[in-house]
């Protein structure tokens, strides 16, 4: 199945006056919940990292291409260095979510993003992440300039 036939499944990236972010929708299923049907802490990581991939995706940099090295650079990966989150309120099953990325700071190395979730237009969780890109053997690698325009494209004030 091509990415044609579902053009905003990995969600899309928006330019308007708040500057460019990448949004991807995410729909809250059982899994995803605790006993009591609230939304898991530990889903609202998953929910960032699909965020994070899919916008990786969008910029032309597909993560399966960097490890495999078929993107004609050395085996590599983003590795999460640092996560601070905020929980602020609960989703619950069936809830529709909005994930929101934005590209704050790029480092020779890392990128720094910032995410937040929302519901009906209120935000109901917030993180700022840090990511590496890593061989497989763990070496930091400078993000190559492709990479490094592509998120330039999209950092905070650009």
């Amino acid at each position: 199945m091509s990415t044609s036939q579902w053009p905003d499944l990995a969600g899309r990236i928006i330019r308007d006056e708040t500057g460019q972010r990448h949004v991807r929708p995410v729909r809250v299923y059982f899994e995803d919940t605790d006993a009591g049907g609230v939304v898991y802490h530990a889903s609202y990581i998953r929910f960032c990292e699909r965020g994070r991939t899919d916008f990786l995706r969008l910029l032309g940099t597909d993560a399966r291409g960097m490890i495999d090295g078929s993107d004609s650079r050395e085996p590599a990966a983003f590795v999460v260095r640092r996560m601070n989150c905020d929980f602020l309120r609960p989703a619950r099953m069936d809830d529709l979510l909005e994930v929101e990325t934005r590209v704050k700071e790029l480092g020779g190395a890392s990128v720094t993003l910032t995410q937040a979730i929302s519901l009906d237009g209120r935000r109901i969780f917030e993180a700022e992440v840090t990511v590496v890109l890593v061989s497989m053997s763990g070496k930091p690698l400078r993000l190559s300039d492709a990479v490094r325009s592509a998120f330039m494209a999209h950092e905070a004030g650009a």
